[in-house]
């Protein structure tokens, strides 16, 4: 049975505050609106999660926070402090354990990142996947339990959806 992953790093983060403690910083403007962008566009093209794992971040929360309303039905969110600036290897083990056939992940690079650049066959042709900038999203269809590798579905970055509208923020 084909397990499907949506891995999405957290959206555009505030650097307001110089002394801020790195794991409670909230998201910006930007971040809000890529969040809330990407929210939508998963749920356009039905590319909705059961289920979501989230690094319990501010940042990575309120990404969910702000992703999960556009899905329509609301997926099971798990916060785990596991996932704060996970390895690559250390997110796929969560990953693995999960039943559900749709499971989504938020997190931190480089971990999310690299994680997506190990797991699909084929990368997609876009020129931000290497770098997966914040709130780039990868959906991922992994063919079997025994894989380790699947294919790239789909790839965007808010840019694609909102462009610098938004402001830098």
């Amino acid at each position: 049975m084909t397990k499907r992953l949506i891995l999405i790093r957290h959206a555009k983060s505030s650097w307001n505050d110089p002394y801020a403690d790195d794991h409670s910083r909230p998201l910006n403007n930007r971040g809000r609106h890529s969040a809330t962008a990407i929210g939508r566009w998963l749920a356009e093209h039905d590319y909705r999660p059961e289920k979501i794992l989230c690094s319990d971040a501010a940042r990575t929360v309120e990404t969910a926070d702000l992703i999960m309303p556009e899905l329509g039905d609301r997926p099971g969110l798990q916060l785990s402090h596991a996932l704060y600036h996970a390895a690559p290897e250390g997110i796929w083990q969560l990953l693995r354990k999960q039943t559900a056939s749709v499971v989504a992940v938020i997190g931190h690079n480089p971990g999310i990142g690299m994680l997506a650049n190990g797991l699909v066959t084929s990368p997609p042709h876009h020129p931000r996947f290497q770098d997966y900038p914040t709130c780039a999203t990868t959906v991922i269809d992994i063919p079997d339990a025994s894989s380790d590798r699947g294919a790239c579905v789909a790839f965007v970055v808010p840019r694609d959806l909102i462009g610098t509208q938004n402001g830098s923020d």
